[in-house]
């Protein structure tokens, strides 16, 4: 294969010439694992990162995690020091194994805990923030998972680890990679943020519009507490298999069912039982219990319940239920349920005013927009990373 002008031939592929390819081992300078404290005595003293933090974050970076007492010499062995990486040596799946981040000014003076190993690498030739980047990469994420031991749990040796070959650009460019993925992780991190945010003040938002606790403008009639079977019919799906759905010949109209995503779309048929305004629940296994507000034309399977409204706004009675109907699931023998007998006796509180409940409704549903909005825009980010990753971790797009 023709290998065009300023790249060259080797055994990881096409790479620039200016690249080098080595195994991480050839840059490590020294490497030792967490401490090891019995639960018991967590609670109060050193900050401390454990193994299950490593998967919320980018780097260590003067969060707060635990605490745990540790005496001057256990201080000295097992505390992170600015550009250090950190590693997962175990995970509960295949797929997190070597979860790698990096120590920044901030982060130094953080203890480590067991199951976590912290290493340094040779700075003059490797950029630590710029190797936390190449360890996400689909090579090196790759390896690890190759690497990896499957037991009870996934673990990995120091061995496997370091043995993941690294693709290596002259420093000045290694700096320039890390510092455009390190904006994009900046941009992340402020999405995650405002989006929690919205969250809390959607959540805060509903306690106090859907218990009448706080007033629309221009709404002052009287609230009511009223029983499920007084406001709707309540009924049930019909028993409808992937084969069905999947033979038929003009699909149109979603099939929603609780064994599929947070969506509850099963796939889609093109006949359907239910046209109109519904609330559906998944009445069985893991999802029980969750309340979705429905519109148009839908089928809907024997596990998941519907409800036909008299005379109320589908949409506030779905968010007003949602807020209460876990607390209703049974768990018996570890099968939760939400039968159709329990629900009709579920109570909420409800304005008289239709039209009050349709405000509420409304503003909710904007809330919902905003926030859907925004995770829309979080998930290009991330995929926008992922390209970027791809392109200049393998030297396709050039920095320099």
């Amino acid at each position: 294969m023709e290998v065009k002008p300023g790249y060259k031939q080797t055994e990881v592929g096409v790479i620039p010439e200016e690249w080098q390819f080595d195994r991480l081992e050839k840059f490590v300078r020294r490497h030792n694992s967490g401490i090891y404290k019995k639960s018991a005595l967590y609670g109060k003293g050193c900050n401390i990162v454990g193994v299950s933090d490593l998967y919320g974050i980018d780097c260590v970076d003067g969060q707060r995690f635990s605490e745990v007492p540790l005496t001057t010499a256990e201080q000295a062995k097992h505390t992170l020091v600015s550009n250090d990486l950190l590693y997962g040596e175990s995970s509960l799946v295949r797929e997190g194994i070597a979860r790698t981040v990096y120590v920044t000014d901030r982060g130094a003076g953080t203890a480590f805990a067991w199951h976590t190993r912290r290493y340094s690498v040779d700075q003059s030739s490797l950029f630590p923030p710029y190797l936390y980047f190449y360890l996400q990469g689909r090579r090196a994420r790759q390896h690890m998972m190759d690497q990896s031991i499957q037991t009870a749990i996934t673990g990995i040796n120091t061995v496997a680890y370091f043995a993941c070959p690294v693709l290596r650009p002259p420093l000045p460019e290694q700096r320039a990679i890390a510092e455009a993925l390190r904006d994009v992780d900046w941009l992340l991190g402020g999405l995650n943020r405002l989006i929690a945010k919205k969250r809390d003040l959607k959540q805060a938002a509903m306690q106090q519009l859907l218990t009448g606790q706080t007033r629309l403008p221009g709404f002052l009639g009287e609230w009511e507490v009223k029983a499920i079977h007084e406001l709707a019919r309540v009924g049930r799906g019909r028993v409808i298999s992937h084969v069905e759905i999947s033979k038929s010949s003009s699909p149109t109209y979603p099939v929603f069912s609780s064994q599929t995503s947070n969506s509850g779309i099963m796939g889609y048929l093109d006949t359907y039982d239910f046209e109109g305004d519904y609330v559906t629940w998944t009445t069985d296994g893991a999802n029980a219990g969750t309340v979705f507000a429905r519109s148009g034309r839908f089928n809907c399977t024997n596990v998941c319940g519907t409800i036909k409204l008299h005379d109320s706004d589908h949409r506030f009675i779905a968010a007003a239920l949602g807020r209460v109907s876990q607390a209703h699931v049974s768990r018996h023998l570890g099968n939760p349920k939400l039968m159709n007998d329990v629900m009709k006796k579920i109570e909420i509180t409800i304005p008289k005013a239709r039209a009050e409940q349709t405000a509420i409704a409304e503003l909710l549903t904007a809330m919902d927009a905003e926030l859907a909005a925004l995770e829309q825009r979080r998930e290009k980010t991330r995929a926008l990373k992922q390209a970027m990753m791809q392109e200049l971790l393998t030297g396709k797009t050039r920095l320099v």
